[in-house]
């Protein structure tokens, strides 16, 4: 089954240099009265979102000329920190970056949420989208012959749940990732869900799993340290920044011709807040994406920066988006 969003707009950054604050934001809606913004993050420190969340907020409260302050709200694979968004004032001063698991598989995944996303959480932008990497411990790779992407596979069906896959929680885009290879490649890999990529990242280090499919901003830097050996990425393609780093099309053999999977951000605020105050954090949110540094420090990590035309188009886009993550239940 293909993830493929259908409807994105890569941002053209290259003559942003020097933006800083978007027109008119001088005298624009103040958000939550003037007071300190809440940022919160639905993961634990240390992981993917946590790094860009923090770059962003870092950015964001000079555009806003308020103080943006960071909250880590890890649980149930981030339904507990967008549930805290979505229960939160609706005046903007509780904001945060969610993910397609959450406005799109959480639904299926789910019997019971605590929030209904379309009804409790407005969609601002989307910010970023990435494709998820496949890194395995260097010295568990070497120890079992796993050379390859393929390698691995047939490694996992030959010793059925002795391949341990950590992710950042139970209904994130790794696990369900891992869930579609396992059924469409015929794999035997163990999930084992953490509260966040930070921690798995440790016992991946460690050797106490063997394996991660997840964001790369996280991940990278063992990777360039040697730790981690990276074996695929979860797009049909290969990706700009891993050109030799094969997609799913070069394993249709294994039968994963036809899987993709790319992940993405939406910044967002609770249901019902004012559409005077969502245009104020659009403009701001897209100012922020456009500011040369921040794009500097996304683009070796594999994020790209895509931005919706407008608070209407993100919703559309999250609408049509819904109905491909239908995958893991």
């Amino acid at each position: 089954m293909a993830i493929n969003p259908a409807l994105r707009r890569r941002a053209l950054l290259a003559g942003a240099a020097g933006i800083c604050a978007a027109p008119g934001l001088l005298h624009a809606q103040t958000v939550a009265g003037g007071r300190p913004v809440r940022a919160i993050v639905p993961f634990p420190p240390g992981g993917a979102v946590d790094i860009t969340s923090r770059l962003f907020a870092e950015r964001l409260g000079p555009v806003l000329g308020q103080t943006v302050v960071v909250e880590n709200r890890a649980g149930a694979g981030g339904l507990i920190g967008a549930d805290a968004i979505a229960k939160s004032d609706k005046d903007g001063g509780t904001i945060g970056l969610l993910s397609a698991t959450t406005y799109c598989a959480a639904q299926f995944m789910h019997a019971r949420m605590p929030f209904n996303p379309q009804r409790d959480l407005t969609p601002i932008t989307q910010l970023t989208d990435g494709a998820l990497l496949c890194v395995v411990n260097t010295d568990t790779a070497r120890r079992n012959g796993w050379t390859d992407f393929r390698a691995l596979i047939r490694w996992s069906r030959a010793h059925p749940e002795q391949v341990r896959m950590g992710s950042s929680g139970s209904g994130t885009s790794s696990h369900l990732n891992i869930s579609a290879i396992n059924q469409f490649a015929e794999a035997k890999i163990l999930h084992v869900p953490y509260r966040g990529g930070g921690p798995a990242i440790n016992d991946l280090v460690a050797g106490t799993i063997d394996m991660m499919f997840d964001v790369m901003p996280a991940l990278m830097p063992h990777v360039e340290s040697g730790k981690f050996t990276a074996l695929a990425v979860s797009s049909g393609d290969p990706i700009p920044l891993l050109p030799n780093i094969p997609g799913m099309k070069s394993f249709a053999d294994l039968g994963l011709g036809d899987h993709s999977l790319i992940n993405w951000n939406v910044v967002s605020a609770a249901g019902g807040t004012p559409a005077p105050v969502v245009q104020r954090l659009f403009e701001a949110a897209q100012a922020v994406a456009r500011q040369p540094d921040f794009v500097a420090r996304l683009r070796p990590l594999g994020y790209g920066i895509v931005l919706s035309d407008s608070p209407a188009a993100v919703v559309e886009m999250i609408r049509a988006e819904t109905p491909r993550w239908q995958i893991g239940r």
